[in-house]
């Protein structure tokens, strides 16, 4: 069962609505889809395309679907976890998440999740538990953005929005940590 409408509800909450803000290397957002990406998802599928102020969550939630949940396999990922690398994956790239998951479970970190990367995460599992593949996959999303040139401007957010997200990951693992 997919669990995507849950997390994409959790990461919609994070990504807000329309931002423009001239140091974000992303450009022009809505709802945490960039202009460039809504473009090309318009021209690819024949829609018309609308102000980027105005778009609304049945104009995105086909992007994340197809862009960020399917490419990082995340039907196939274990509860909670799933949220972990999607939420980084439209933060930061599908190929950054999938490659740092890569990284964490000890395969090749090609930026691709694909049966070989499914295997070795189900025997970290097997060995480390969900809590800790969590708990790890926030860590090392945190030291990456602490190594940002432009941590100094977005760091508080971006510590934010990784601590919330490893809270509701917990919450859909069934994982409930003391406050």
């Amino acid at each position: 069962m997919s669990n995507f409408d849950a997390c994409l509800k959790l990461v919609l909450h994070h990504e807000g609505g329309y931002v423009n803000h001239p140091k974000d290397p992303g450009g022009e957002t809505n709802m945490g889809v960039t202009k460039r990406v809504y473009e090309q998802w318009c021209t690819e599928n024949d829609l018309h395309q609308k102000d980027m102020k105005d778009l609304e969550f049945d104009d995105v939630a086909p992007i994340y679907k197809k862009n960020y949940w399917d490419r990082v396999k995340a039907d196939e990922l274990p509860e909670g976890l799933d949220l972990c690398v999607f939420d980084w994956a439209v933060n930061s790239g599908t190929g950054r998440a999938a490659k740092k998951l890569q990284t964490m479970i000890g395969t090749v970190a090609d930026g691709g999740i694909g049966p070989n990367t499914l295997r070795a995460l189900n025997a970290y599992i097997q060995v480390e538990g969900v809590e800790s593949a969590i708990a790890t996959y926030t860590d090392i999303r945190q030291t990456f953005y602490e190594g940002l040139s432009t941590f100094d401007t977005f760091g508080r957010g971006w510590t934010r929005r990784n601590k919330e997200t490893e809270t509701e990951a917990f919450k859909m693992a069934g994982i409930y940590l003391p406050s």
